[in-house]
């Protein structure tokens, strides 16, 4: 899905002290939200962190509803639910 974006952002925050966490968040955050309304609802799937999973079904598309129901037959159970999961119609 969506591979006619004109550009994808990536933030990545990285520091080695403990002590620096609250400002690098805070960074990190204010540039994502001075960015957002120029972007999508949805992004590049690899780029899904564990608290993006709301976004799920605005980054698979239009292909999500067929993918619940592959999942639905294939995966009933939700076994593989680790990282961008896609929840089985149930």
């Amino acid at each position: 899905a969506h591979r006619d974006a004109a550009f994808s952002v990536v933030i990545s925050g990285i520091w080695r002290d403990p002590a620096d966490s609250e400002a690098n968040f805070g960074w990190v955050r204010a540039s994502y939200e001075a960015l957002r309304p120029h972007c999508e609802e949805a992004g590049y799937i690899n780029f899904m962190s564990e608290d993006d999973q709301q976004r799920a079904p605005s980054n698979y598309g239009t292909g999500y509803r067929r993918l619940q129901e592959i999942k639905a037959t294939y995966d009933h159970e939700n076994l593989f639910r680790l990282n961008q999961n896609i929840a089985p119609i149930r």
